[in-house]
């Protein structure tokens, strides 16, 4: 294996993540307690949440999972606002900008594809390859402003609670809670969308756009390549930006959709070719030449 291909690996990218997200644990800790250690309530209550969370993310670290990518993807970025928070609010110049470029790298790195791939790897069953698959492209605004809505009433429950502002407090506390559990649900299903290389062929898990699990039998598998721009082939991706992976077949297959407005009782489509789009197209048409399906 090449150096650079170690070096970008999926394992890499956790590790990296891994040492990264412990240096954030000590620079936004300090960073938070230096700036309301005036604020009464506050000096309890902020460092508690922090290291309340900081210790749901060791956890996710050091157990993989799909779960664990659903928890790191939505609290790792919440990071970086508040090392803003921190730093506006009175934390010294130094532990605060620290802080903060640590939680922007560690944004990056957490929704890299690869660090996406180490982690719901860590849940496959048996001799699998998962491979995350990238977000809707129609999904990618919704997605973030939820997010946003979320992280604001989280840290301004803190910041309200903190200052002892029961009844706002409690009121948008409330309110973050009912996004908490709104917002997993939602990302937990996009941790869940997989291209999965198996012993008996190709599978593609995605509960978001199917309405049940694609299984392509290795002897059925035609040809994997990146797709034309020109291709007729059945658009699985949502559809998604980026570069697809095209799965030609010999023998038809059936592609079975949820139920919709249009289509109350869902529906279902034969398929000669369809596009999936992995997080990594590279990687995974990589992989699939190592399982000796056919790749062009």
């Amino acid at each position: 294996m090449a150096v650079t291909d170690t070096l970008l690996s999926p394992r890499t990218f956790l590790w990296s993540l891994r040492v990264v997200w412990v240096a954030l644990a000590v620079a936004l800790g300090i960073a938070i307690s230096r700036a309301v250690h005036d604020h009464g309530t506050s000096r309890v209550l902020a460092p508690v949440v922090w290291w309340a969370v900081v210790a749901v993310v060791v956890v996710a670290l050091v157990v993989p999972s799909a779960t664990s990518l659903t928890a790191v993807r939505l609290l790792v970025p919440a990071t970086v606002p508040a090392a803003l928070a921190a730093l506006v609010g009175g934390a010294p110049a130094g532990a605060g900008v620290v802080a903060l470029a640590l939680a922007m790298v560690a944004t990056l790195v957490s929704l890299s594809g690869e660090a996406g791939e180490a982690l719901v790897q860590g849940s496959a069953y048996g001799d699998e390859r998962r491979f995350p698959l990238r977000v809707p492209a129609p999904m990618l605004l919704p997605v973030l402003l939820s997010w946003v809505l979320w992280c604001t009433a989280t840290l301004g429950a803190v910041v309200l609670l903190g200052a002892q502002r029961w009844v706002v407090g409690v009121v948008v506390g409330v309110l973050a809670a009912g996004l908490t559990w709104l917002l997993w649900s939602r990302f937990h299903m996009l941790s869940r969308r997989w291209l999965v290389l198996v012993p008996a062929g190709v599978v593609v898990h995605d509960a978001l756009l199917l309405g049940e699990t694609l299984m392509v039998q290795r002897p059925n598998v035609a040809l994997a390549r990146l797709a034309l721009a020109d291709t007729e082939a059945a658009d699985l991706t949502g559809p998604a930006a980026g570069h697809a992976v095209e799965v030609s077949v010999h023998e038809m297959v059936l592609a079975v959709f949820p139920s919709s407005r249009d289509h109350p009782t869902g529906r279902a489509i034969h398929v000669q070719s369809f596009l999936v789009g992995p997080s990594r197209p590279g990687r995974a048409l990589q992989a699939m030449s190592s399982h000796k399906l056919p790749v062009g």
